[in-house]
C-alpha cells in the first residue's frame, strides 16, 4: 500500500528494455493464442528513430495481455514496463492504462492476483512526486482492486494521509466527491464497515455547492445517505444531514423520505406508526427493513422520554406505553438504550423506575427551552425550601 516514496532499480538502455518486453509480451500473447502482429516488430523502425513515446504507446496496449503472464513474473513485468515509462516526457500519459489494466483481474492468478495488483499499484504510487496528480487515480485504481476483494483493512491505515494527499493533489471538489464515493463503496462491500461506508458518503455529500443542491447527482446521493443512516442500526444522530442543504432539498424532491427523516430526528414511536399507516409500502419500495426501523425509533423514544421527564424518574409502565412492549420487556429496552448511549440511569426493580442520571436531546428547540425551564424552576423551588428549613 502507499508508503515512502521510492526507486525502481533496472540495469539497461531504454532501447534494450523495450525490445526484451516486447518479446516478453509477443511470448506471452501467443502462449495465449492470439499471433496477430508482434509488438517488437512493430517497435523495432521506432526504436532506430528514438520515438520513444511512440515505443511506449505500442508496449502500453499490448501490456493488457500481461495480467494472464505467469503468477512469478507479472510483477517484473510491470514494474519493467514503469520504468521504462518514467523514461518518457510526457509519463501522465501512459500511467492510467496501467492503472486500469491492474484494475482488472489477474486472470493467471486468481488467488494471489489482489495482492499483485496492489503491489505494482503501490510501487506507481510511491515513485511518483508527492504533488503529482496522478497519484489521485493510482489511489483510484487501488480502491477497485480492494473493493473486488473485499480487503477493507488493507485501506484503513492509508485514510489518515487521505486529507494530506487531496491537498497535494489539489484535487477540486467534483474529484473530491468521485474519491469518498468510491471509497464509501469499498467500505460498503466489505463485512462491517457500514459506519465508514456512511461516514465517506456523508463526506462526499459535503463537496455538493449549495447551488447544486437540488442536482439529479444531489438528489440521489442525498437519498441514498438518508436510508444508509436510517438503516444503520447505531446511527442516532440526524444533524448532521439536517444541516446539508442537498438534504433540505429533499423536502420538495422526495417528500415522503424527508418526513420519515424528520420523524427520526425529533418524533417518537406513535409518530413513525402513523408514518406507516399513511404511506403503507413506502419502507418496502426504498428497501428499508420495518424491524430495524422499529428497533431504532424504540431507543429514540425512550432518549427523548427521559430528556424531557423532569422528575428524571421513569415508571416502567410509562416506558412500556410509549414503547408499545410488553411490561416484563421494559428494563431489556432500557438497557440496550443505556448502551446504545442515549441514557444513562440505574434501574429500579423494587420501585419500578428508571432513575435518569444523563439523557441527551435529540433536537434542541422551544419546546426543549421550556423543559430546561421547568427543571430549573424545579430546582429553584428544591433551593428555597431547603434554605426555608
Amino acid at each position: 500500500m502507499p508508503g515512502p516514496s521510492n526507486t525502481l532499480l533496472i540495469e539497461g538502455s531504454f532501447e534494450e528494455l523495450a525490445d526484451e518486453l516486447s518479446h516478453y509480451i509477443d511470448e506471452v500473447k501467443r502462449k495465449q493464442g492470439d499471433n496477430n502482429t508482434a509488438v517488437q516488430t512493430e517497435i523495432t523502425p521506432l526504436l532506430e528513430k528514438n520515438q520513444k513515446d511512440d515505443v511506449l504507446k505500442k508496449l502500453v496496449t499490448g501490456s493488457a495481455v500481461l495480467n494472464s503472464a505467469p503468477e512469478k513474473e507479472i510483477i517484473a513485468a510491470y514494474n519493467l514496463l514503469v520504468h521504462l515509462i518514467r523514461q518518457s516526457s510526457n509519463p501522465n500519459m501512459f500511467l492510467p492504462r496501467i492503472c486500469q489494466n491492474l484494475s482488472n483481474p489477474i486472470t493467471s492468478s486468481p488467488t494471489n492476483g489482489t495482492g499483485l495488483a496492489l503491489s505494482v499499484l503501490t510501487t506507481i504510487f510511491n515513485i511518483l512526486p508527492q504533488d503529482n496528480d496522478v497519484r489521485y487515480h493510482v489511489f483510484l485504481a487501488i480502491l477497485r482492486v480492494i473493493r473486488s476483494s473485499g480487503s477493507f483493512e488493507l485501506l484503513r491505515p492509508q485514510l489518515k494521509n487521505l486529507d494530506t494527499w487531496i491537498t497535494q493533489w489539489e484535487t477540486d471538489e467534483e474529484d473530491q466527491r468521485k474519491l469518498y464515493l468510491s471509497i464509501a463503496e469499498v467500505a460498503e462491500e466489505a463485512s462491517g464497515e457500514e459506519e465508514q461506508s456512511y461516514l465517506y458518503l456523508l463526506r462526499a455529500l459535503r463537496t455538493i455547492p449549495s447551488e447544486e443542491a437540488a442536482s439529479a447527482e444531489a438528489r440521489q446521493l442525498s437519498a441514498r445517505a438518508l436510508k444508509s443512516a436510517l438503516s444503520y442500526p447505531t446511527h442516532f444522530d440526524f444533524q448532521d444531514l439536517t444541516s446539508l442543504d442537498s438534504i433540505q432539498a429533499l423536502r420538495k424532491s422526495d417528500p415522503i423520505l424527508f418526513e420519515l427523516l424528520d420523524i427520526f430526528n425529533a418524533q417518537v414511536l406513535d409518530d413513525y406508526n402513523d408514518f406507516k399507516d399513511e404511506h403503507d409500502d413506502f419502507l418496502s419500495s426504498q428497501s428499508l427493513s420495518d424491524d430495524t426501523l422499529t428497533r431504532k425509533m424504540r431507543l429514540l423514544t425512550l432518549a427523548s422520554l427521559a430528556a424531557s421527564t423532569q422528575s428524571r424518574s421513569l415508571p416502567y409502565q410509562h416506558i412500556s406505553r410509549a414503547l408499545q412492549i410488553p411490561s416484563e420487556d421494559t428494563e431489556i429496552w432500557v438497557i440496550d438504550t443505556i448502551r446504545a448511549g442515549l441514557v444513562e440511569g440505574k434501574l429500579s426493580q423494587l420501585n419500578q423506575t428508571f432513575l435518569v442520571h444523563r439523557s441527551t436531546y435529540r433536537v434542541f428547540g422551544e419546546k426543549q427551552w421550556t423543559e430546561v425551564q421547568g427543571r430549573l424552576d424545579t430546582w429553584r423551588a428544591s433551593l428555597e425550601g431547603v434554605l426555608g428549613v
